[in-house]
């Protein structure tokens, strides 16, 4: 084996201005696979932080409550009693937060916009401060009853800035409407899609506007110690809940507020609790990831395959040039699985090299991109996440890149190498040119 590789190494260096070519196309690819997979990943994790930072916990137990039978509400009561049901049986769970649901029409001097309106307690919630930039104000001073937190698109829409005074307009679970003033504590930058229609008030500014006591909530988010254990966990709250004597809502994978039109025709009244996970409530914004996923893999594809065609093509003319060289070795007595395992290794040889180099170079490029702190556009923010551009290289994405592109490689050249362990030893070793 060591002289496979030496004969290899030899060749490579013989024909080094083919084997630059070749090489810089494979290292290329690979480059633009781990670019790529680091775009990915970093959308994915972005997606991930922010929404289960901003509206959605790893595992949620939500729920509506119905005055009537058509007029529905987010709200779950007395969720202390349900608290208590879920802590022993969870035993995964690193944190839980209570925050409050509502959907309310901002007015200012200059301007209004309807946005859902976020009850929290920010002194609970330890994840909020590391997604949330705040740009003026301050997160602490939302510890007051009466503030709120804005976006800057939506301060940009009210024209309003730190320490003016909005008015919250809406309607309480029995059909009277309701308004409450507050004061800006703090705009923070855009983070998305999510931005747009997410505004922050403490939980007991969002039970004054809707008229609820302090044993009311929104939705209970779960912050487990491994997100894997979600699905298990998942399941065994459907089981808990309902027989410790609460309704329990039917599976149903959508954002509690595409859920509105099928509980208001349901017949019940009273209330009924939702259990979903982090997956569920964001599915809205899940087919952004599919796309991208999707669009690489035809990329990476298309580029593979001239990358095939450029091997077989480059490895034929090698065995054109060194037919008399192939005629030789087999008639001195070196057998046909050796000719192939020896173009199989120089193929092997300069895969991995220009791969490794490629990967190198990628996980630079990502460095790059990430230090530049590039700002995408306002359409591409919406499905980011954020305001700069992130990519996000994983070990085995890296690892896996090298992998792929060394395996497709090496086995494209499986065929002009099968045909090269076939010449006649006479026959090659007459041939000229």
């Amino acid at each position: 084996m060591r002289q496979l590789f030496l004969i290899a190494f030899r060749n490579l260096v013989t024909h080094r201005r083919r084997t630059l070519m070749l090489g810089g196309a494979i290292a290329g690819v690979t480059m633009l696979l781990v670019v790529l997979l680091g775009l990915l990943n970093g959308i994915r994790s972005t997606i991930l932080e922010s929404a289960t930072t901003l509206m959605t916990g790893q595992v949620n137990v939500a729920g509506f409550f119905k005055v009537t039978a058509g007029q529905s509400a987010p709200v779950v009561t007395h969720y202390k009693k349900v608290l208590e049901v879920i802590r022993p049986q969870v035993p995964e769970l690193d944190y839980v937060t209570e925050r409050g649901r509502g959907w309310a029409k901002l007015v200012s001097d200059t301007g209004s916009l309807q946005v859902g309106v976020n009850g929290i307690d920010i002194s609970n919630e330890p994840g909020f401060r590391r997604v949330v930039q705040v740009q003026q104000g301050s997160l602490d001073a939302l510890t007051e009853p009466g503030t709120i937190l804005l976006f800057q698109e939506q301060a940009t829409r009210l024209g309003v800035r730190v320490g003016d005074v909005i008015t919250l307009s809406s309607y309480t679970l029995r059909g009277a409407a309701n308004t409450v003033d507050v004061k800006v504590a703090a705009i923070a930058r855009n983070v998305g899609l999510l931005s747009m229609f997410n505004t922050y008030v403490p939980a007991v500014t969002l039970r004054a506007l809707y008229a609820l006591n302090e044993d009311s909530t929104g939705a209970m988010m779960l912050y487990l110690k491994d997100i894997r254990d979600v699905p298990k966990v998942e399941a065994r709250l459907r089981e808990v809940l309902p027989a410790a004597g609460f309704q329990l809502m039917d599976k149903d994978p959508r954002a509690f507020f595409q859920k509105f039109e099928v509980v208001n025709r349901e017949g019940w009244t009273g209330q009924k609790l939702d259990v979903t996970n982090w997956q569920d409530e964001i599915a809205f914004v899940q087919w952004t990831l599919t796309a991208i996923t999707w669009l690489s893999f035809v990329l990476i594809g298309i580029l593979l395959t001239i990358i095939a065609v450029g091997i077989m093509n480059t490895l034929w003319i090698a065995i054109r040039e060194r037919t008399r060289e192939i005629g030789t070795l087999r008639a001195i007595g070196m057998q046909r699985m050796r000719v192939l395992a020896m173009f199989l290794v120089e193929a092997l040889s300069l895969s991995l090299a220009s791969a490794l180099f490629g990967a190198l170079l990628g996980l630079l490029v990502c460095a790059l991109i990430n230090a530049a702190h590039l700002h995408a556009p306002i359409t591409v923010q919406l499905f980011l996440m954020r305001e700069e551009v992130h990519l996000a290289v994983l070990p085995s994405a890296l690892l896996g890149s090298v992998l792929l592109i060394t395996g497709c490689t090496t086995a494209i050249s499986l065929i002009p190498s099968f045909l090269a362990a076939r010449l006649q030893p006479v026959t090659a070793m007459h041939q000229v040119g």
